[in-house]
């Protein structure tokens, strides 16, 4: 027999409207932290000891806020919302204050993705004024890089993920745009260095793991598409991975390479061995569609969390993988659910 699917360790309510994001800052002996951004304009800073918030953010006009994410530590925040900016944080001895701001122009949902290049230094990258370009500037000085725009008719870039390869080479970019394309920019030499069809609708979401040079992208369909780089930086795509029921808002592989969790139009969690892409559980407790996961980057297993925010306006926290008592490694579920 299947093992009954696991509850929630606990959950976060009082967001305020649908939960677009979440973002973890677990650094070992620091208070961990959860921040979230809601479709009503506000950002929440959830103290995970007590279970409740901390804080509340207002810097986008109570317009939707679909990015946040800290740099170097949580003292620093960076938000984006449908106001069309995006907003620098300093979050330091209890202060609240957004000391600067970037118009994108952007109208979509792409989130934002950040790059340290140097202590202190950050490439971001955005969706341009034009549905199909994306700027890259410099932080903090809001440097001009480059602007990406694809030679064909691709639609609006729906997602984008900056990454910096081991090799020493420059910065590299993916990208998921409408018709389904996945582009590899090199951002050096403003250049497209791979392209593949991944999926008959929109890239709605996707992730890489830098380490095995491998990703996977999700969309409206019923189907996970999986691609690696070559060593040529071209785009492979693999083998599909199927879902019981389409839709996915966003994918996340935790830190140390073992799991990826899906966010689901079917108000479920999705967790899967990162490796083999098995199924290993479903997580069922929302009741709309769940709109982000984020999985924490707390050093001691014990303390690794797996978040879940939906249109119900709740937040979900998980811990599945226990340590293991006698292994020293996450112990998984025996049974597929």
């Amino acid at each position: 027999m299947s093992r009954p699917a696991p509850s929630p360790i606990y959950t976060l309510r009082g967001a305020g409207g649908p939960l677009n994001t979440l973002h973890f800052s677990c650094h070992d002996g620091d208070t961990p932290i959860l921040f979230s951004g809601s479709g009503k304009g506000a950002i929440h800073i959830w103290n995970l000891n007590t279970r409740r918030a901390e804080k509340t953010l207002e810097g986008h006009a109570g317009c939707s806020v679909i990015w946040v994410s800290t740099l170097q530590t949580a003292d620093t925040l960076i938000s984006q919302g449908r106001d069309m900016r995006m907003c620098v944080w300093d979050l330091s001895e209890g202060r609240s204050e957004v000391v600067d701001s970037v118009w994108t122009g952007s109208v979509g949902f792409c989130q934002c993705s950040t790059l340290e290049t140097s202590p202190g230094h950050y490439l971001l990258a955005s969706a341009g004024e034009q549905t199909e370009e994306i700027k890259i500037i410099e932080l903090p000085s809001k440097t001009p890089v480059c602007t990406l725009v694809p030679k064909a008719k691709l639609g609006m870039v729906m997602c984008i993920k900056l990454w910096q390869p081991t090799s020493g080479a420059g910065p590299l970019l993916l990208a998921g745009y409408e018709d389904g394309s996945l582009l590899l920019w090199d951002v050096t030499q403003r250049s497209t260095l791979s392209q593949a069809k991944a999926h008959p609708e929109p890239v709605m979401c996707l992730t890489f793991d830098p380490q095995c040079l491998r990703g996977i992208s999700g969309s409206s369909t019923k189907t996970l598409s999986s691609w690696t780089l070559d060593r040529q930086s071209s785009l492979q795509l693999q083998d599909d991975v199927p879902l019981v029921n389409p839709g996915v808002s966003q994918l996340c592989i935790r830190g140390d390479g073992k799991l990826l969790a899906s966010a689901g139009w079917d108000h479920r969690v999705r967790v899967f061995g990162w490796k083999k892409l098995r199924p290993l559980a479903v997580l069922q407790y929302h009741m709309d569609m769940v709109q982000s996961v984020a999985f924490s980057d707390h050093q001691d297993p014990r303390q690794r969390l797996l978040a879940a925010g939906s249109k119900d306006q709740r937040i979900s926290l998980w811990s599945i993988y226990n340590q293991g008592a006698d292994t020293g490694r996450d112990s998984e579920p025996s049974d597929d659910v």
